[in-house]
């Protein structure tokens, strides 16, 4: 299966801090003070889980998390995680073979497309899109790139390399999100970068069609 983190899982973490500090963590950190109490919680690409602790630092009850992610080990991790009095639903299977019922207040979707070709960046999009109330939040984290910024882009090239030999991964390269949330009608209402501009987090308001 493409894109699964099982044979990583266990020094994860470890890793993205050897490369970039605590930006990535600081990057999500920054986007869970848009979560709203009592908000239905749709996370996509949970990764080890860690982002569940800083979570209930925020909010120790009250939120309906449904957490979806796609490796088995990663699973095993966010499992073990304290969530305090929230509810989480864990989903074990990537996110184009879910079927989801319920519909939610805020998204989260942190370093998830840049694994996904630009077809699937689609397929996925949508699919999450649909699962979106009118008037919710789509906390959305990411790589991205300056034009004028070669090292990003040398960068970028060795964690492809390292990651489709590690992982399987489909990607080699960023898919154009931000037309994506063009397209869907999404207004950014924040955005916030990371690493000298390597990193974004933003903070998108779904509109009516």
């Amino acid at each position: 299966m493409k894109g699964n983190y099982n044979s990583i899982a266990s020094y994860y973490d470890r890793l993205s801090k050897i490369v970039f500090g605590r930006a990535i963590v600081n990057a999500q950190q920054f986007l869970i003070d848009f979560i709203r109490p009592g908000s239905t919680v749709l996370i996509v690409g949970g990764g080890t889980g860690w982002m569940l602790e800083e979570i209930t630092k925020k909010h120790s009850s009250g939120l309906n998390i449904t957490y979806i992610e796609a490796s088995e080990k990663m699973m095993e991790l966010s499992q073990k995680r304290d969530f305090c009095a929230n509810k989480v639903d864990f989903i074990n299977r990537p996110i184009q073979e879910v079927q989801l019922k319920n519909r939610f207040d805020t998204v989260i979707t942190s370093f998830l497309f840049d694994n996904f070709s630009a077809a699937t960046s689609l397929q996925v999009f949508k699919q999450i899109d649909e699962q979106l109330l009118v008037g919710g939040s789509w906390l959305f984290c990411d790589f991205q790139l300056k034009d004028d910024q070669l090292w990003q882009k040398l960068l970028l090239k060795l964690m492809y390399s390292f990651f489709k030999l590690t992982c399987n991964i489909e990607a080699d390269r960023l898919p154009d999100t931000n037309t994506l949330f063009d397209r869907y009608h999404y207004k950014k209402k924040l955005l916030k970068t990371f690493y000298h501009d390597f990193i974004c987090s933003s903070v998108f308001r779904k509109e009516a069609d």
